[in-house]
């Protein structure tokens, strides 16, 4: 019997540390710095991708992040991410489409998807 409490405290613990570690890979707190910093307009793509999918590939959002996510994390070199880290990228082009990325976020496209981008 004894035996049989261990395996359950241990099996509970497990569960409870992996569903601790899924959340944490999501850090609310830096989609809800890019929301403020940038304020993306309500409709438009941007705004439909916060918060995870401004920096990241999938929801929910994992540790696959998309380039502007990877300049993002790069900018922070390591630290959490912080408003410099934002701004260190805004004139880069990070997924390529000829747009920088200030130019797309406030034009409200994706500035980590080269299909997303502004009107010419």
């Amino acid at each position: 019997m004894h035996s049989r409490k261990i395996v359950s405290i241990v099996v509970v613990t497990a569960f409870v540390l992996a569903a601790a570690a899924s959340l944490a890979v999501a850090k609310a707190p830096d989609g809800i710095l890019f929301k403020q910093l940038y304020a993306p307009k309500e409709g438009t793509d941007l705004a439909k991708a916060m918060p995870c999918l401004v920096c990241h590939t999938k929801m929910p959002a994992d540790k696959t992040v998309n380039p502007y996510g990877t300049d993002v994390g790069k900018a922070a070199g390591g630290k959490p991410i912080a408003q410099s880290a934002f701004r260190a990228v805004e004139k880069l082009d990070s997924d390529k489409d000829g747009f920088s990325n200030l130019d797309e976020i406030k034009a409200g496209t994706l500035p980590g998807d080269p299909k997303s981008k502004p009107k010419k």
